[in-house]
């Protein structure tokens, strides 16, 4: 079956991969960077695609595809999350490698970048069916994986329950446990805590040292979040409890909307009994396209990439968009949303707090040591807070977008590792 993404590729669009090529050497020129580190960072070190079968619960053996890429370990291990889902692309897993490349570098810690993925339906499978391609892939990508190679973590339609299937079956492999193989496990297997609010608290942290940078408050402010997972309702909950009023969100089956603030707790409950924020009590329905032109303080994305086009940028109404989702927005829309005066705080700082958490997770299992989940926010907070500084300092001094200053301040700490390694042989 031809994907969607597939389908626009083959009438000559461009690739997320090559987007983000494109902001590479934008970033790159403005760094000045000399032409061997730069041909020696902009492409993946390792790229694995594998085929393997998975007996079906009806009998059958089903061939799935999957990929892992490691875009560069010059600062260390690959990191970076597997996800499940049926429109799933080797390019789209290069990028994902490449923004987690740059991720690790702005908030400094020794991570490189890694992604991966398998093309499947996870919604259309049992769970017996999924441990088993669970599994199966783990085999397949266990050569590149390791606590000190690669470390995988949930991702779309990944959790918990699918690290912890691969943290075994890397174990079994090896002849004894090895929990460092993975983050983002559950806690009884050496997670961390703190880890499943780690993404959203971490936008939320940019967004507070955003609002404060703008001259804005946050009590009383207007907010929207569009994609009700993980990141957006741990988000939306903090905005609440921090004064804002969260105002519409979104889901893969509809929004709602209340001028007023909804009330986030109870429509985490409701979300969390009917698998939908659709029919809440006291909102009403807001489609995709009117959620995002709402007039608002702060715009929240937080669902799949190329959410803000350059058919819906020029309809954008916040003040403030903070980047909770992967490549939420194109480089045309960035160049509208610019031109608008939105102060973007760009998806490689805005969700870092998901693999700064990760690294505290990794650190705990390879020391065997663990903290509380007040010390994991308070080092989380702080390392956030101060990569949006480092990064406002760039913008402000280079007079360049959030994004490129990012981009700028992830690449050069890459390149200087790469400069002071050297190329071998």
């Amino acid at each position: 079956m031809i994907t969607e993404k597939e389908k626009a590729l083959k009438n000559g669009a461009r690739s997320i991969y090559d987007m983000a090529l494109e902001t590479f050497d934008r970033a790159a020129d403005l760094l000045n960077l000399e032409w061997d580190i730069r041909e020696h960072i902009k492409y993946p070190e390792r790229i694995l695609i594998v085929n393997f079968p998975v007996r079906m619960d009806n009998g059958r053996v089903q061939h799935f595809e999957g990929y892992r890429v490691q875009y560069s370990t010059a600062r260390g291990p690959a990191k970076g999350g597997i996800r499940y889902h049926p429109n799933v692309t080797l390019d789209e897993v290069k990028a994902l490698a490449f923004w987690m490349t740059w991720k690790c570098a702005i908030v400094n810690i020794p991570f490189g970048g890694g992604k991966g993925g398998v093309v499947c339906n996870p919604k259309e499978m049992s769970q017996g069916e999924l441990e088993r391609l669970t599994r199966r892939y783990t085999a397949e990508i266990l050569p590149l994986i390791g606590p000190e190679k690669d470390i995988p973590a949930p991702d779309v339609y990944t959790n918990p329950q699918v690290m912890a299937w691969i943290m075994d079956t890397y174990s079994m492999m090896k002849g004894y446990a090895v929990p460092g193989v993975v983050t983002g496990k559950p806690v009884s297997l050496g997670g961390s805590l703190g880890r499943d609010q780690a993404t959203g608290r971490g936008v939320f942290y940019t967004t507070q040292k955003a609002v404060e940078h703008l001259g804005l408050k946050l009590d009383g402010a207007k907010v929207v979040v569009q994609g009700f997972g993980n990141a957006g309702s741990v988000a939306a909950m903090l905005f609440e409890k921090a004064g804002a009023k969260v105002i519409a969100v979104n889901d893969s089956k509809g929004g709602v909307y209340n001028g007023n603030g909804l009330n986030i707790m109870k429509l985490i409950e409701h979300k969390n009994k009917t698998g939908s924020v659709i029919g809440f009590p006291d909102s009403e329905p807001i489609s995709a396209d009117e959620l995002l032109a709402l007039q608002c303080d702060i715009l929240v994305p937080a669902a799949l990439e190329n959410a803000i086009h350059e058919g819906n940028a020029g309809k954008i109404n916040a003040k403030i968009v903070a980047e909770a989702a992967n490549g939420p927005t194109t480089p045309e829309a960035d160049a509208i949303l610019e031109e608008k005066g939105v102060f973007v705080i760009p998806d490689i700082l805005c969700n870092a707090g998901g693999v700064t958490v990760s690294y505290f997770e990794w650190v705990q299992d390879e020391q065997h040591l663990f903290w509380d989940e007040e010390q994991i926010y308070s080092m989380l907070e702080k390392i956030m807070k101060r990569a949006f500084d480092e990064v406002l300092n760039i913008h402000l001094k280079n007079k360049v977008s959030m994004r490129m200053a990012a981009y700028m301040l992830g690449i050069s700490r890459v390149a200087e590792a790469v400069r002071l390694r050297g190329l071998y042989p």
